[in-house]
């Protein structure tokens, strides 16, 4: 049986139509650089994350490197992020001439690890008087601002990084390229109306913190989406988009997406293309009253493989995704973490089933990072992380049959493994 990783022709069999009417619309239409397409989508997001604000740009990746630039980050600052993840996390700091600052990851979850980083603000770094941000101390670099990762579609912990944040006074900027969608329940009030609902949580009687249930990008100053095509919400290309609540950094992103120049021929800063185009905002527009639905396909294929797992005696060897309780996990990514990863991986594909390994080298290994300095075993859970993780199918589309298939030929190789030991 062949299963690819990801198939997105089920998915677009079903609105093939559709899609072929929006982009027949543009064509017609013949306006292809922030028109009304644009405008339809960043209306939809910032109403889906509610939030104020949401700006088109041309890639994640460059929602990312906007939503820095609108920061200021530059030459002599520091952005905290996770070593463990997709290479434009750091790639955008070290581009503006800033330095990526590595903090470990949480071994259940793969993003970062709370209680590693106030570690680090609280011993690693100088504070000067209140209000003044902390300096890392052993390169006298000025820390700016932090990027937790919503990693494979579940928030991170980001109640104790906000409150490290505000103690800090750091900016955050949420990495929630593989998340859009994912909710955080969270005993912070981080701001009027960002919440998806609030509930009382009682326990013995006794009235605890209010949780407030908010979606993934709205609880930093800015937030990240990408639309790469096997993104949950994907489109026929690169695609991304930037939201927030704050009336300013909005203003200074939409500014800084067009080189930086509020009228036309005038610039009063220095920005770049970071332009979404109108033909992928209309097949976002498209697929966008589908994603619900397709996330919900993507969670109960992940409870399925969850119970074959367990059915199939297969739990004490292969450790499944933990879902946080509260939280609502997308599964952008079903991953799992396995001993002779490398193994598993190539009898998987002996079989006809598609996998990949999500990522093979922390970023503080990454040749390019050489001249920070870091050393293999300096984040131990990232490189353990990167020596064990595997994902496999979970596209909305992929049928109980296959599934079945999957965690079958896993168990074939546990049980080859075990008697030749």
């Amino acid at each position: 049986m062949e299963i690819p990783l990801v198939d997105l022709k089920p998915q677009y069999s079903d609105i093939r139509e559709d899609i072929r009417k929006a982009i027949e619309s543009v064509l017609e239409n013949q306006q292809f650089i922030l028109g009304p397409n644009v405008r339809r989508l960043e209306e939809n997001i910032a109403a889906y994350t509610n939030v104020s604000h949401a700006i088109g740009v041309s890639s994640g990746t460059d929602a990312l490197l906007a939503s820095l630039m609108a920061l200021e980050v530059g030459p002599g600052d520091g952005v905290i992020t996770s070593p463990f993840t997709f290479f434009s996390t750091a790639g955008v700091i070290a581009r503006l001439g800033a330095t990526p600052i590595f903090i470990d990851i949480d071994p259940a979850t793969y993003n970062m690890d709370p209680q590693k980083l106030r570690e680090f603000l609280e011993t690693g770094c100088d504070r000067g008087r209140e209000g003044e941000r902390p300096v890392e101390r052993k390169s006298d670099i000025l820390i700016k601002a932090i990027i937790p990762i919503h990693l494979y579609g579940q928030c991170a912990d980001m109640d104790p990084i906000m409150d490290s944040a505000e103690r800090a006074h750091l900016d955050i900027v949420e990495d929630a390229a593989q998340a859009i969608g994912a909710l955080y329940h969270s005993r912070r009030i981080v701001a009027k109306g960002q919440g998806a609902g609030t509930t009382d949580q009682r326990s013995g009687g006794i009235e605890q913190a209010p949780i407030e249930v908010i979606r993934s990008g709205s609880m930093g100053r800015l937030g990240c989406f990408s639309f790469f095509p096997t993104k949950n919400l994907g489109g026929f290309g690169d695609a991304g988009m930037v939201v927030t609540n704050d009336d300013h950094m909005a203003e200074k992103i939409r500014i800084l997406r067009v080189h930086g120049g509020q009228q036309r021929y005038h610039h009063r800063i220095i920005g770049g293309n970071f332009r979404l185009d109108e033909l992928q905002a209309a097949i976002l527009s498209v697929k966008f009253p589908h994603l619900e639905h397709w996330t919900e396909v993507r969670r109960r294929n992940a409870a399925r493989y969850d119970r074959l797992f367990e059915e199939m005696s297969l739990t004490e060897t292969v450790h499944l995704p933990l879902l946080t309780e509260g939280n609502r996990h997308i599964f952008h990514q079903y991953v799992i973490r396995v001993s002779h990863r490398d193994e598993l991986r190539e009898f998987l594909r002996a079989k006809g089933i598609g996998t990949e390994v999500y990522y093979p080298v922390p970023l503080h290994l990454q040749e390019c990072f050489k001249y920070l300095g870091y050393r293999m075993g300096d984040f131990p859970e990232s490189e353990r992380a990167a020596s064990e993780t595997l994902a496999i199918p979970i596209y909305p589309g992929l049928s109980p049959e296959q599934q079945e298939y999957v965690v079958s030929m896993i168990k074939a190789f546990s049980e080859r493994k075990t008697s030749t030991l």
